[in-house]
């Protein structure tokens, strides 16, 4: 009697536990966050948000259309987040385009030392203006900049036009935040990657 009573007992407790357990697993199933975006999505999005950028930096110097309509391939970096507290660090993922068309994507990574604290984000355009230095990008599996390549970081004279020694140069890049071009920027050490979308 008293082993049938016990034997029922622990049937019941683990019953009563897997009920619960049900219940929380079918709770975090329905209160969870949405699917995560496709593949395909993603992709998109990040397009969207290249043009999006391309079309501000435009706005911001005119002159630059002219640059990526020149360059044989234009990395686009829609959002870099960089945030800090002495040391600090920043990612993004981008979009890289030879003839207009879509021709891979890349994430961005790299660490910075500063005394500003929070968050900010950036857009960062690259433009490989020669073949020689496109080529030498796409065949890397990680391409450290001041390490693997100089990037010229162009800033506007005060007539408005871009530096005519930094449109020389191999690589340009182009930083912006919502107030419009950065000047005085350093990329130096960032690293980019391929990214499988």
């Amino acid at each position: 009697m008293l082993n049938s009573f016990s034997t029922l007992r622990k049937t019941g407790v683990a019953a009563l536990t897997l009920g619960i357990a049900s219940v929380f697993l079918a709770g975090c199933t329905m209160n969870g966050p949405q699917a995560s975006p496709t593949a395909a999505e993603k992709r998109q999005e990040l397009n969207t948000a290249t043009t999006a950028t391309l079309s501000k930096l435009y706005e911001a110097a005119p002159q630059s259309k002219q640059l990526v309509a020149q360059a044989r391939g234009v990395l686009v970096f829609p959002a870099v987040l960089s945030a800090s507290f002495i040391v600090g660090a920043q990612h993004g993922t981008g979009e890289l385009r030879v003839n207009g068309q879509d021709s891979g994507y890349y994430s961005i990574t790299g660490g910075s030392i500063g005394l500003q604290a929070g968050a900010q984000s950036k857009a960062m355009v690259l433009l490989f203006m020669t073949d020689d230095a496109l080529a030498k990008f796409r065949a890397s599996s990680g391409w450290t900049i001041g390490a693997d390549a100089t990037v010229a970081v162009a800033n506007l004279g005060a007539n408005g036009t871009i530096d005519s020694n930094t449109v020389q140069q191999p690589v340009v890049g182009f930083v912006m935040n919502n107030g419009g071009l950065m000047a005085g920027v350093s990329v130096d050490g960032s690293k980019i990657s391929p990214l499988l979308l």
